[in-house]
């Protein structure tokens, strides 16, 4: 079938020159992995690798997808409009434009933004201009090799896994190969796809403004560098409105480049990303550093000591906002707890802290979009305002509503803002860290990922969950014998069914594992506690040997 897939790619009428080049330098390999399977609209959209094939993300494999949409706004909604955004990637212009003028032509109103703008910018323009769905081009924090397609319900939230099965079903229906592909510019001329205006922008950036929790007169120098992504000019906008914010950009990393050429892995996670601001921080004396990923939902920060920097986690920087948030508040009147909402794989040092201030925690699932959720399940109850934080370990932080996903532009804010009052005080971060470890104890965290490529990376991924689905009792590993397993496939946890597994040991360590939603990657979260550092790393230790073993 694969081969048959690829002999009809390579006589295809009118295929690109990119494509067809590449079809004809496929070895019997290549051209297998590139045609062995269609690729799979998961629970968010589409995100693979760039090229040609149906496992591949091409101009054909989104056009596809595409008019699966389509077809299922047509069948869901009445006179149905879309707004469309995309990040600084190898054709992600090409195939947002793609996704405009399909859908344009299929008779469905199309809202794009004249330029690449980040994540949270296209969730808000779902909302602010009415639309039953958006579509985001994005690989978010992948390689350059990667390109990727996530679809927005009405909500501003990511679909759901419900909207996702009935898109799919209806994707499943399409040809990927077709005579030829929607005409933008004829699309555009017509109207049926017009530029989001700036008015939208700029209600954006003014409801972002509400967000600071105390503002600071406390100036503060922060090198910043969106890693040749969509956040440089949002963000450098909204920390010039703060005013006393002095920012300096990396200017290597300062303007789009989808290949991201000094940040081979552009992922604010990986200190590797983040090595020419932590540069440019020792040498100009800046106080932090801050950057965001190419789709700008995500931001890392550093904070400068001397002549070195320490990078704050994911999930210790959304247990810091989630203090100054807390502690910042004004509660009287409140007749009903304000909530924050974090996903099970998130710090539980979040606990105390939420016990505290008497927040209401909420524990969702892995993705941004069960936060979201939270928020939308509050707005209905009338209690919108009772939303205060919601984080996740993967360095995304979002304190509105407006915005139903994870988003860098309201982070950065905050985070520098906090910053600046923290140095009022004669404080950095990392003391206010260790104040809140005083407090509550040390909780440490370690992500271990082993990738597995291809089809036969998948089956081997099938086969680790299958093992650890296995009764407890014949488990070769001694400490997973007598732990508490909840499976979030088929056990009843209250929360959608997924191909989670958690292990609750009894000595208060934790283990999770998932396969990846959107890269062919098994993720296992360690969790443990203790008085000082060194006594929680060395718990984890233990767990990483024992998940090196099981996964390997």
């Amino acid at each position: 079938m694969a081969r048959q897939d690829y002999e009809k790619w390579l006589n295809h009428p009118g295929m690109p020159e990119e494509l067809l080049t590449e079809l004809h330098s496929m070895d019997a390999d290549q051209a297998n992995d590139s045609f062995y399977r269609d690729l799979a609209f998961g629970t968010g959209g589409l995100r693979g690798v760039l090229g040609a094939g149906t496992n591949r993300m091409n101009l054909y494999t989104v056009a596809k997808a595409t008019r699966g949409l389509g077809h299922y706004l047509l069948e869901t909604f009445d006179k149905p409009s879309v707004a469309v955004s995309y990040d600084s990637r190898i054709h992600s212009q090409d195939f947002a434009e793609l996704t405009a003028a399909t859908l344009g032509e299929m008779g469905i109103r199309v809202h794009l933004y004249r330029q690449l703008m980040p994540t949270p910018m296209l969730s808000y323009a779902v909302r602010h201009l009415s639309c039953q769905a958006g579509v985001m081009v994005t690989a978010s924090h992948n390689p350059a090799k990667f390109n990727g397609y996530k679809v927005y319900g009405a909500d501003g939230c990511q679909i759901t896994l419900e909207a996702a099965e009935r898109i799919t079903g209806y994707i499943a229906k399409e040809e990927t190969l077709t005579a030829r592909l929607a005409d933008f510019d004829a699309q555009l001329k017509a109207g049926t796809v017009s530029y989001i205006s700036e008015e939208t922008i700029e209600s954006y950036y003014q409801r972002i403004a509400t967000l600071q929790v105390q503002p600071s007169q406390q100036p503060l120098h922060v090198v910043y560098s969106p890693l040749n992504g969509t956040g440089n000019v949002p963000v450098r906008e909204m920390l010039r409105r703060l005013g006393q914010v002095r920012v300096d950009v990396v200017p290597e990393q300062e303007k789009p480049d989808g290949r991201f050429p000094t940040a081979p892995y552009p992922n604010p996670e990986i200190r590797e990303a983040m090595q020419l601001a932590i540069r440019q921080t020792i040498e100009s004396g800046a106080d932090i550093c801050v950057a965001t990923d190419p789709d700008c939902d995500r931001i890392g920060a550093g904070v400068r000591v001397g002549n070195e920097v320490t990078l704050i986690s994911g999930n210790d920087m959304g247990v810091l906002l989630l203090d100054y948030i807390c502690s910042h508040r004004d509660a009287s009147g409140d007749t009903l707890p304000p909530v924050a909402v974090k996903t099970i794989v998130t710090t539980e040092m979040a606990v105390p802290v939420a016990k505290k201030y008497d927040v209401e925690l909420r524990n969702v699932l892995t993705g941004f979009k069960f936060i979201g959720e939270q928020i939308g399940l509050l707005e209905k109850a009338g209690q919108e305002k009772r939303y205060i934080f919601g984080f996740e370990e993967s360095y995304g932080y979002l304190s509105s509503t407006f915005v139903r996903d994870k988003d860098a532009v309201n982070a950065a804010v905050l985070v520098c803002e906090m910053a600046a009052n923290l140095k009022a005080e004669g404080l950095t971060l990392l003391d206010k860290l260790a104040l809140l470890r005083e407090e509550f104890g040390f909780y440490a965290q370690r992500l271990l990922t082993f990738a597995y490529e291809g089809e036969s990376g998948a089956n081997r991924m099938a086969d680790i969950m299958a093992g650890l689905r296995r009764p407890l009792a014949e488990s070769p590993e001694a400490l997973l014998q007598t732990a508490a397993r909840i499976d979030y496939l088929h056990d009843d946890t209250g929360l959608p069914a997924s191909d989670v597994l958690s292990f609750a040991l009894a000595d208060g360590r934790k283990i999770i594992v998932r396969p990846s939603g959107t890269e062919p990657k098994l993720k296992a979260y360690l969790f443990a506690s203790g008085a000082d550092q060194a006594k929680a790393e060395a718990a984890l230790d233990e767990l990483e040997a024992l998940v090196n073993r099981c996964c390997s």
